[in-house]
């Protein structure tokens, strides 16, 4: 960390070990004459440097003892791996069959849930024309209601169906627009549902 007005840390303890170049080594020498905290943190570096050989030293261990103990710790290992390579080899070895259990069940209910949705979405319809409700559809001539077997119809004939624009309302309305093509005049029907 550099002071302002001082030799950063690295500079000092490169000065301390003699390390530092020589114009550099120069200017901190002059600053480290008048300043006392540059000159305590030199004499810790130095310090520091004199006491690192020491810790080089390795302690007196009984290396045989450890070797022997490393030995039989990987013979163990290995003895507990060949165990349960046994074991595993045991379980590749006996048959699981396909469905079983939990799985079975779990199967056959996705098997009937499909079913289920299968019939429901592809069940016919009841007939609209057979119901007693009255409904209001579109036909290929207008627009007509129906209730049962009777009905209502307004026709648009002469008119192309693709010539026709229908509308359906949410209260159960369904209407028709289109150009007359006698007279060029847009005719609008709409019919109700109650």
């Amino acid at each position: 960390m550099k002071r302002k007005g001082h030799p950063d840390s690295s500079a000092l303890a490169l000065h301390a070990g003699g390390d530092l170049g020589w114009i550099a080594a120069w200017k901190t020498s002059r600053h480290v004459a008048g300043c006392d905290e540059c000159r305590e943190e030199i004499a810790a570096y130095q310090g520091m440097r004199e006491s690192l050989p020491a810790l080089n030293e390795l302690p007196n261990l009984p290396w045989n003892r450890m070797a022997e103990e490393m030995r039989a710790n990987i013979r163990l290992g290995l003895s507990a791996g060949e165990c349960v390579r046994e074991a595993e080899q045991e379980e590749v070895e006996r048959p699981v069959p396909l469905f079983a259990g939990f799985r079975a069940a779990l199967a056959t209910a996705v098997v009937a849930a499909l079913l289920v949705a299968g019939l429901i979405l592809e069940r016919p319809t009841p007939s609209i024309m057979s119901a007693s409700v009255p409904v209001v559809q579109v036909t290929g001539d207008g627009v007509e209601r129906r209730a049962g077997d009777q009905g209502f119809a307004l026709m648009h004939e002469g008119v192309e169906v693709k010539n026709v624009t229908y509308s359906v309302g949410a209260q159960g309305t369904m209407g028709a627009s289109f150009v007359d093509p006698q007279n060029n005049l847009v005719t609008m029907t709409k019919v109700y549902v109650e």
